[in-house]
């Protein structure tokens, strides 16, 4: 058992954690400002820091006027330089890891440097303190008693100019410190192998006689493992095949959509969700209490943020504040300013923040991922809300769904054009399309303003998708595995004509 080995790590580790984390609850403006300081003089002789002159940078104000908000377009050059072996660019120390993400909108590939303090301060102190934080919740779990079962990404790693590049979760994988193996699954063999198909066999093999505790994965790429469990155990539910399962740390996209189906695969009354929030450029936030929809900003992994105004969006030139100035139920895009050299760069995620104290946010959606061809300015935590309102009030369940724009034209009056695959159909999509348009002119004012009287927005149209469709798109594109997503909002057809032609 490894359990005795590890709670003793853990524990320590919580003590030791205990007082850092209390630290920036008390003064979370002066952590953050602090922080700036030191990754500007860290950074003063690099060639970026060279040319912008950070050297002379003093405050929050000098930084603002000093450095540009920058999308990936904007870094690439250097990084490609990075790649290519040239150093002290825009990080002082070697950076030999990229995190390779072909991101939801744009089919070409993103190489996010990761450092070492990157890697060793943000992303693995952050998977120590998502355990701390719920053993801190749970003073009684039995969680390493068993093994955690992490569903990674598809892509090994690969070498080019003495540089590694794959998903974050292999970068991650290869640099796991030695304790980790005893307390999760799949072998480190399995879970960098390329192939996704063959991959979730291998996983399946491996796992199913084990005793799994807990499980770590995106929700969507979850699901499709736990069913092929069940098909290949026989049984009725997971808890069969674990019976010792307790937690499901889960991240990268909307849980509500899945929530649902997970209570029954999963049905324990007392078994515990936890939310994390990562992206190949930072971990961002934990959820820190049971039951609840709110992540913990974590504020001492190396990242200064920074928020822009959703209504005042202007991608890089738009004005951004600092956290000091964020207020409770406003929609920001979120800048970041890293220890892997990333400098005020657009994640192009958004978000709205429940509380200022502690820091506390809801992952609202995608600064690209909305549809606003009208005006009506929809944006993911509307759509998902209401198809959680329309679900609800049918008894069915979704797996997978996409929304794009219908444009007006002569004969056409505009509109939205849903596909979705349900996992459990509703008997009458009528009434569902019916439930859900009522449920989105009840969240969001601009929506309803335009579907009055059906004079600027139709009603919604709606495909309900044969099985595997959104499954068979993304193997179409070689997308498989656990970090590529479903777009679900967009301002174009080009998602929507793509799975209408399947």
């Amino acid at each position: 058992m490894a359990f005795p080995f590890i709670n003793s790590i853990i524990s320590w580790f919580l003590k030791k954690r205990k007082h850092q984390i209390e630290l920036f609850l008390k003064y979370p403006d002066d952590v953050q400002q602090e922080l700036l300081k030191r990754l500007v003089e860290t950074a003063k002789n690099t060639e970026l820091g060279k040319q912008l002159d950070f050297s002379s940078i003093n405050n929050y104000t000098d930084f603002a006027d000093a450095v540009p908000i920058q999308k990936y377009e904007s870094i690439e050059p250097l990084i490609e330089r990075c790649r290519k072996g040239e150093q002290n660019l825009f990080w002082p120390t070697n950076i030999r890891w990229f995190a390779k993400s072909s991101g939801t909108t744009n089919a070409k590939s993103k190489y996010i440097p990761v450092s070492d303090e990157a890697l060793e301060n943000c992303h693995l102190k952050a998977g120590k303190d998502m355990l701390c934080l719920y053993i801190n919740n749970n003073e009684e779990t039995k969680m390493f008693t068993g093994k955690g079962l992490k569903l990674g990404g598809s892509t090994a790693i690969y070498e080019d100019n003495n540089t590694y590049f794959g998903d974050l979760s292999a970068i991650i994988t290869e640099n796991l410190p030695f304790w980790a193996d005893y307390s999760s699954a799949p072998s480190q063999e399995v879970a960098l192998m390329g192939e996704w198909e063959t991959k979730m066999e291998a996983i399946i093999d491996e796992t199913i006689h084990e005793n799994i505790t807990s499980l770590i994965g995106v929700p969507s790429w979850m699901l499709v493992l736990l069913n092929r469990v069940l098909e290949k155990t026989g049984k009725d539910n997971i808890l069969e095949v674990w019976p010792n399962l307790e937690v499901y740390f889960h991240g990268g996209v909307n849980f509500n959509p899945y929530r649902e189906q997970y209570k029954k695969l999963i049905p324990k009354a007392d078994f515990k969700y936890f939310e994390t929030y990562n992206a190949s450029e930072g971990f961002f936030g934990i959820q820190d209490r049971n039951n609840s929809e709110e992540l913990l900003l974590m504020l001492d992994y190396g990242i200064f943020y920074e928020f822009i105004p959703m209504d005042s969006y202007d991608e890089e030139n738009s004005v951004a504040i600092p956290l000091s100035e964020v207020k409770k139920g406003i929609n920001y895009a979120i800048v970041i300013t890293t220890n892997g050299g990333l400098w005020r760069y657009l994640i192009g995620d958004t978000v709205k923040f429940t509380s200022t104290k502690p820091y506390r946010i809801k992952i609202t959606g995608r600064t690209k991922h909305f549809i606003n061809v009208f005006g009506e300015e929809l944006i993911i935590e509307n759509a998902e809300e209401a198809l959680k309102q329309a679900c609800k009030k049918t008894d069915a369940s979704i797996l997978d769904y996409t929304v794009g724009p219908i444009f007006m034209s002569e004969n056409q009056k505009g509109g939205h054009e849903w596909i979705i695959e349900f996992n459990k159909k509703p008997s009458n999509i009528a009434y569902f399309t019916e439930l859900l348009d009522n449920a989105l002119k009840a969240i969001n004012s601009d929506y309803e303003a335009k579907r009055y009287n059906n004079m600027t927005l139709g009603m919604p149209t709606i495909h309900v998708a044969e099985d595997g469709l959104f499954y068979a798109w993304l193997s179409a594109k070689g997308k498989l595995g656990g970090q590529h997503k479903i777009p679900r909002l967009s301002n174009k057809r080009d998602f929507v004509e793509e799975l209408l032609k399947l």
